[in-house]
């Protein structure tokens, strides 16, 4: 069952619509769903990081089940080559012709399982696809489908047999979430639906592939006022001066904070970008940009405590509301 009528389009109805369906799975991680659908909404991609069993690939599947768009899910492990990914060409002697065979990038959405158990050279052909929605095999390009979306889950670092991901990669992922373990009531609460069948089997589709094109238009159409673009400009430059920041977010987390935050004020029904959407969404999209010097190591200081002393460095515009 695929429902592709425009009035799906509306956020007051798509997203009530996919939260409804995505927590008949995930059960009391309403913040964590709102940040997958906007990063979706901004064209972006997602890393979840968490410890085993928190629900991180169940969380994936659902959403794309929910906006019934195709999907594949990678299960990475040492022995996957970069052209299982990409894809590959083939001699074809009835035709007397090498042929492209479609990797696994060509879906809407891609769920990287266990993404830092694999090469880092695996890893790094994710690269083009994530930022050009595109991969180059033997020279000749092949565009991705639209919408195009990753969700790369990955343990925390530490873990026996992982790479950590290189910055580059680092910096195509909108977004850095954590699940975290489900509170005593809600493990309850998912028990009893896993009793007898797999929840996920009841979630129906919303919307599809062109209901998701034209909210990520729509999202990008959000007003920004140039005061909210040297807000963002001065967040991202005080990442470069902090002490305890060896190496601060780069100019495409000026841009991947100011597209979320569109998604942010898109969500919530207004057609402009406020302050507060930017200071919200800036916990999510800035921290894994963000390397901390050794001395913050040595004390003990956590990345989202600097990003907390950031944020309190920089003046917010329209204090009162816009």
């Amino acid at each position: 069952m695929e429902n592709n009528t425009s009035s799906y389009a509306e956020p007051s109805v798509l997203i009530p619509r996919l939260l409804q369906q995505i927590e008949k799975v995930v059960v009391g991680k309403t913040q964590i769903i709102k940040l997958l659908i906007a990063a979706l909404l901004s064209g972006g991609h997602v890393l979840i990081e968490d410890v085993p069993g928190t629900g991180k690939t169940t969380l994936a599947m659902t959403l794309a089940k929910a906006t019934s768009m195709s999907y594949r899910r990678v299960q990475f492990t040492p022995d996957v080559m970069a052209s299982d990914i990409t894809g590959f060409t083939m001699y074809n002697k009835e035709t007397d012709r090498f042929e492209y065979r479609s990797g696994l990038v060509m879906s809407n959405i891609i769920i990287a399982d266990e993404i830092n158990r694999t090469s880092p050279k695996t890893q790094s052909a994710l690269l083009e696809a994530m930022e050009e929605h595109r991969v180059t095999v033997d020279g000749t390009p092949h565009a991705l489908p639209e919408p195009f979306m990753v969700i790369a889950t990955q343990n925390e670092l530490g873990y026996v047999g992982t790479y950590p991901l290189p910055e580059a990669q680092l910096d195509r992922f909108l977004m850095k979430l954590t699940i975290g373990y489900p509170i005593p009531e809600d493990e309850v609460l998912i028990l009893s639906a896993r009793k007898g069948v797999n929840p996920i089997e009841a979630v129906q589709p919303v919307c599809g592939a062109e209901d998701i094109k034209r909210c990520i238009a729509a999202v990008k159409e959000i007003f920004v006022d140039d005061a909210i673009y040297k807000y963002i400009v001065d967040i991202v430059s005080a990442t470069r001066r902090h002490p305890l920041i060896a190496l601060g977010a780069s100019p495409r987390a000026s841009l991947a904070l100011m597209r979320a935050a569109q998604s942010c004020a898109f969500m919530a029904g207004r057609n402009y970008v406020t302050p507060e959407d930017v200071a919200k969404m800036a916990g999510y999209v800035l921290p894994h940009r963000i390397h901390l010097s050794q001395e913050a190591r040595v004390k003990r200081v956590g990345v989202n405590q600097v990003l907390y002393d950031v944020m309190n460095t920089v003046k917010s515009p329209f204090a009162t509301g816009r």
